[in-house]
């Protein structure tokens, strides 16, 4: 797998809810802060996005699709001077993967989905997006179209299975609107994911992903971006924000931490699958990193626990 595909399977996004609403005439709504990431497209019509500690709002056209990453409150409003109504009385009864509809609908229609993650450390991607991820270049919205028309269809007439086709399709909307940002968005912000976009740092990180128990060595992951020892080391750092070994060795703890979860596997089996010779060496790293013994994370004792991704209790589209 690729780096993003790697990364989303490692932290298995799940909806908490899909759906839309449907507003017609004017009405602003707030929204409380949230665990996980929002993803919502303008199917019809335009509204404002305000986020809590952006200092401009964001005027939203038809087929603009929006990420929320850092769980932020925020406004959807067809005018920012009318006083919002909280969302969670709002929908107090919604159910999810359906249409709601406010005074008569009409005017605009928003379609998306909320989704959690299971891993602990949805940090990893989440920390490395703005408040705010906006995709509304004409060509981007070409690629989301067909996922928003599907989208409508399921929602206005829904069929059998609708509900899970519903989630599916909020699921697409959310991966393709990371990969338009990856193509299209990041201009010099530090992280992995801004890395990706290049396509020499692309090729080291992707080496590392492809086989993370191989004993790589600096020159080994210059080659593979083409460039110098000395060149890579200082460009990488630049894109990452770590060193290519720091950012190996976070990979390799991140698949090690989801190995005590997710497998019964003894350490020293999983600190073998990882490059690490010795189960001591494997433990080393693995609190230096993850902040806990591999024993102790793998009984639940991790220091960002695992119902903490649980929290949300807002319903279907809030």
């Amino acid at each position: 797998m690729d780096p993003l595909s790697d990364v989303l399977s490692l932290l298995r996004p799940r909806s908490y809810s899909s759906g839309g609403f449907d507003v017609g005439g004017e009405l602003s709504i707030q929204f409380r802060q949230h665990e996980g990431i929002k993803c919502y497209a303008v199917v019809s019509g335009e509204c404002w996005l305000s986020v809590e500690g952006v200092p401009d709002a964001v005027r939203l056209k038809p087929a603009d699709c929006f990420l929320l990453p850092s769980g932020r409150p925020f406004r959807l409003a067809t005018d920012l001077t009318l006083t919002a109504i909280d969302a969670a009385t709002l929908f107090a009864n919604a159910r999810s993967g359906s249409i709601h509809s406010f005074n008569g609908g009409g005017d605009c229609f928003i379609a998306g989905g909320h989704f959690a993650f299971a891993g602990d450390h949805a940090g990893f991607l989440l920390g490395a997006l703005p408040p705010i991820v906006h995709i509304r270049k004409e060509s981007d919205k070409a690629a989301m179209r067909w996922s928003l028309e599907r989208m409508r269809e399921e929602l206005v007439d829904p069929q059998p299975g609708g509900f899970l086709v519903a989630q599916q399709l909020a699921y697409m909307m959310l991966v393709q609107a990371l990969r338009l940002y990856l193509t299209e968005g990041p201009k010099g912000g530090v992280g992995w994911l801004f890395a990706l976009a290049d396509k020499q740092m692309s090729a080291a990180i992707s080496a590392m992903h492809d086989d993370p128990a191989h004993g790589w060595t600096l020159m080994e992951l210059a080659q593979h971006a083409c460039m110098s020892r000395s060149t890579f080391a200082l460009k990488f750092k630049q894109a990452v924000g770590n060193s290519p070994m720091e950012y190996l060795t976070r990979w390799r703890m991140l698949l090690a931490g989801d190995k005590l979860e997710h497998s019964s596997d003894p350490i020293s089996v999983i600190a073998t699958s990882l490059g690490y010779e010795s189960e001591s060496a494997f433990s080393t790293a693995f609190k230096r990193i993850m902040g806990c013994s591999p024993r102790q994370y793998s009984r639940g004792g991790s220091p960002a626990t695992r119902s903490d991704l649980q929290r949300d209790a807002d319903s279907v589209i809030v």
